[in-house]
């Protein structure tokens, strides 16, 4: 296609007429916030809307566009839900609160409506955010399921002559929006376990019925096997798109999870599709690791699949760009970080400090002048070091194009997790431990800019050693409560860290907040679900 799905994903969120469908179906079954997991109606003509043949390009970008933005006309002024702010509702800077404010990594100082149980894991099943999170990711879902209904042999054959061209292109973007739904289902179950299965094949105006944890594994498990070959391959022009690369990452994540989502442990599984990638000769290790987080972060041999950002074609008050403003404030100088001023809200957990040793690069981004390590009110910036890992400079030292909005894309997966999901595989019992050392020895070189920091041999690799290493190697990447409950220590008495459970000290949190809490106005509108146990 003439323009990527990059690009058509960094327009504002209001493309035009050609996105009119993808919005009116959605808006009246999703936007009420009362029932979205039920696929909405619409009287929308879809033979007006689909005579435009780029349309199907424009309705895809929609999909992808809503990992990356709020609603229909950024920043804000139109959005995708309702009953929330919609800068808290963005899809990116939920899920990165879900898995980075509750654990030993991340605190926030603000305290809007729902923000501060998630600090602490004292959330219910009607706070703000929990709600929030569910109602994105069925949205996306939702978004998904209708391109997919709309885009059968059937319902083309109903629009006359579709250029082979066209057709063979529409096949590959259907493979990218089941992609862009089983990340979504992935989210879903980790975050809230068992959920409504709804696919395309399900009648518009059914009222779903709650699916096993384990089932919807399933599905998505198949979902990414079936089209794993029919998707873009990897190369700059298929950037920010999912490509069969991204489809073994996300199957390597479930995999690695598996004996959380289905009590039966896939080691191997999560080994050989992280090898496959690795092996692949697509991607090698970035040998600046800062660049990942920078505002040319696009050019980064090691990204293989990223939400992109945009500071004058997608702009939103979630994303990166709040991931960037929220980590600079107190005496930090905005300017050092390519923005136009600090919003005075995250800080590192003391926790997350202690990781790091002395000449790991990793940690040089933690400004500690005029901050205290440790968080005696959540609410003080200066309590607590500040961590703007992400930035809107670009490698050379330039400002990103739009001081209020960065340039900065997220990395969803890297080559350098790959190499810990093989190392953590390994140990478990899938593979070779030799290439397990070798691999987190490669990321250690990078960090200490030498071998000073590499492990002498294989018995200096434990499974305790891992979690820690994922710590700085993934810190602030959203993959911190995933990797805690994997390891048994998210809840419990195992690890306590700061303000976990409540308390400045840190205290034990009961297991069954393990899982998030299926919203109550869900359950009051859809008697066929059952809320988590503990709740």
């Amino acid at each position: 296609m003439d323009t990527t799905i990059r690009e058509r994903a960094k327009l504002k969120v209001c493309i035009g007429p050609a996105l009119g469908i993808a919005v009116a179906l959605l808006l009246q079954g999703v936007v009420a916030c009362t029932d979205p997991t039920v696929a909405p109606k619409s009287s929308v003509s879809d033979a007006n809307f689909f005579s435009d043949t780029s349309s199907y390009t424009a309705f895809l970008a929609k999909i992808y566009a809503g990992l990356a933005l709020s609603g229909q006309q950024g920043p804000a002024g139109q959005p995708d839900i309702q009953g929330i702010d919609e800068g808290f509702s963005q899809y990116l800077r939920l899920y990165w609160e879900h898995e980075e404010l509750p654990t030993d990594e991340a605190v926030i100082a603000w305290g809007d409506i729902g923000l501060p149980e998630m600090n602490t894991q004292t959330w219910t099943s009607s706070s703000r955010m929990v709600v929030a999170m569910y109602y994105r990711i069925f949205f996306q879902v939702s978004m998904a399921n209708e391109f997919l209904r709309q885009t059968t042999d059937a319902q083309l054959a109903t629009r006359g002559h579709i250029p082979p061209a066209l057709r063979a292109q529409i096949q590959q973007y259907r493979a990218e929006a089941r992609f862009l739904r089983a990340l979504s289902y992935w989210h879903g179950i980790d975050l809230f376990g068992g959920i409504p299965l709804v696919t395309e094949s399900d009648p518009l105006a059914s009222v779903p019925k709650p699916s096993s944890r384990a089932d919807v594994y399933a599905y998505v498990v198949n979902e990414l096997n079936a089209i794993k070959d029919s998707l873009p391959s990897p190369g700059p022009s298929a950037y920010g798109r999912a490509t069969g690369s991204a489809a073994h990452m996300l199957l390597a994540e479930l995999y690695l999870n598996d004996s959380v989502y289905t009590h039966t442990a896939n080691w191997t599984g999560a080994l050989t599709e992280a090898q496959t990638v690795i092996g692949s000769g697509r991607y090698s290790l970035d040998p600046n690791f800062r660049h990942m987080f920078m505002a040319d972060n696009n050019t980064s041999p090691e990204i293989i699949f990223a939400i992109p950002q945009d500071g004058l074609r997608t702009q939103t008050y979630g994303g990166v760009t709040f991931l960037v403003h929220a980590s600079v404030g107190g005496s930090m100088n905005a300017a050092n970080y390519g923005i136009d001023g600090g919003w005075y809200g995250l800080r590192l957990k003391p926790q997350a400090d202690s990781l790091f040793a002395a000449g790991d690069a990793r940690a040089a981004f933690v400004y500690d002048t005029n901050q205290t390590l440790g968080v005696a009110d959540i609410g003080t910036f200066n309590d607590g070091y500040a961590a703007p890992k992400f930035t809107n400079k670009t490698s050379s030292g330039a400002d990103g194009s739009n001081k209020g909005f960065v340039d900065t894309d997220f990395p969803v997966f890297r080559l350098g997790e790959a190499y810990l999901i093989y190392a953590e595989a390994a140990l478990r019992g899938g593979g070779s431990r030799a290439q397990a050392l070798t691999y987190v020895n490669a990321l250690r070189e990078r960090a200490y800019g030498n071998a000073s920091g590499d492990l002498p041999d294989t018995t200096a690799l434990t499974l305790d050693f891992i979690l820690k290493e994922r710590g700085r190697e993934l810190l602030w990447e959203a993959h911190r409560r995933t990797d805690l409950v994997r390891f048994g220590k998210f809840t419990g008495p195992g690890y306590i860290w700061a303000w976990k459970g409540g308390v400045m000290a840190g205290q034990t949190t009961d297991g069954h907040l393990d899982l998030y809490p299926l919203p109550q106005s869900e359950l009051i509108a859809n008697p066929n679900l059952k809320q988590n146990p503990g709740y």
